[in-house]
């Protein structure tokens, strides 16, 4: 049997505002609950605090998020995990209908550049030094990023070796 199975977490970087959403609806559903107290609004106190603790909640799932690739003979899947408690299958790519897998600054992308596609980003979500983040084109109409680990790519580039370059 010549199976290869690689899995690589990524903590992605979510979207600093909502971070800061997340904060300022924390700081309004305690002045809700205090409103109960202080003012004397009852009922519709406590619903908006809770309404607004619920939602700083789901806020702060969405701000950390990690997605984990799993690479088994020549499937990669793609799951996305918020905050370290729920975890859904995003996408799964046979490597078979992969036209090509380069670092994302790769010379060998050149030809791809000009193509309209839908881009879907699984990677960490910022440029790094060294960008180690990946890219490939699925079925010609999708252009996915991931940032995958070494062991990862090069087992892919063992299984794929015309497809998948690391420069």
């Amino acid at each position: 049997m010549n199976e290869a199975y690689v899995e690589c977490l990524v903590k992605g970087k979510g979207p600093i505002i909502f971070k800061f959403l997340r904060y300022f609806m924390y700081f309004l559903a305690i002045l809700g609950f205090g409103s109960i107290i202080f003012v004397g609004l009852g009922a519709i106190g406590l619903v908006l605090g809770f309404a607004l603790a619920a939602g700083g909640y789901y806020l702060g799932m969405l701000a950390e998020v990690e997605y984990e690739y799993l690479y088994v003979d020549k499937e990669l899947t793609v799951d996305k995990i918020l905050a370290q408690n729920s975890r859904k299958r995003v996408a799964s790519y046979s490597m078979e209908r992969v036209e090509i897998m380069a670092p994302i600054k790769s010379y060998r992308l050149d030809n791809y550049k000009n193509r309209q596609t839908k881009d879907v980003d699984y990677s960490i979500g910022f440029e790094d030094k060294p960008d180690l983040r990946y890219v490939f084109y699925y079925e010609g109409g999708q252009r996915i990023i991931l940032s995958p680990s070494e062991e990862m790519i090069k087992v892919m580039k063992n299984a794929n070796p015309r497809k998948v370059y690391s420069d």
